[in-house]
């Protein structure tokens, strides 16, 4: 799986665990697409500083995927739900999912 994409997701799930500052530049850098220049001129801030944040909020949604694994189980209950062939059940199973 492409590593942004990975992360993103990551993001979804364990976002709320990190303090505001770390969750603005992800924001800035994953969702919006700017460059660690445009952060750090935005924000007045190194460019060095908004790498070691986006590198420390990368490591710590890792981290708590190995620990917690929610994307892990929401990808086999996903996996799980796409082999179900009664539509109630499927849609019963959606509905308690994230």
């Amino acid at each position: 799986m492409d590593e942004r994409l990975y992360l993103i997701d990551l993001y979804d799930i364990y976002g709320d665990l990190l303090d505001d500052k770390k969750r603005v530049y992800f924001e800035y850098y994953y969702f919006d697409n700017l460059s660690l220049g445009e952060i750090s001129e935005n924000l007045n801030i190194s460019r060095n500083a908004i790498h070691k944040s986006l590198k420390i909020v990368e490591d710590k949604l890792k981290f708590y995927e190995d620990k917690l694994e929610l994307y892990k189980k929401r990808k086999e209950l996903n996996d799980i739900i796409n082999k179900v062939n009664d539509k109630d059940l499927k849609q019963k199973l959606e509905d308690i999912s994230w």
